[in-house]
């Protein structure tokens, strides 16, 4: 059941083009879960059940370890509602992308 959204953008400390390195390799994490899921220019959301959603939390902030930052921030939005019912991504963004 889809009962919440989360929207993540890591920062790994890293330099120059190793950032966008390190970003792809947690995007391409996030299409692996097969969960729906947008890129944005700064943050990318993705949609599921929460309990999943933040072990891929977790799991992000791991990834950018391994791929050698010494270090990462993020920044998490988190949507939440038990029952279900949230706002889809399709529903939020698809009448700007036509």
């Amino acid at each position: 059941m889809i009962n919440a959204s989360v929207a993540i953008q890591v920062l790994p400390a890293v330099e120059g083009e190793e950032i966008l390195r390190v970003v792809d390799k947690v995007i391409a994490y996030l299409k692996s879960t097969g969960l729906n899921m947008f890129v944005g220019p700064f943050e990318t959301t993705i949609e599921g059940e929460f309990e999943q959603l933040m072990d891929i939390v977790k799991r992000c902030q791991l990834i950018c370890i391994e791929e050698g930052a010494p270090s990462v921030m993020s920044y998490v939005k988190i949507s939440y509602k038990p029952g279900g019912g949230i706002w889809t991504i399709d529903e939020k963004v698809t009448k700007h992308h036509q």
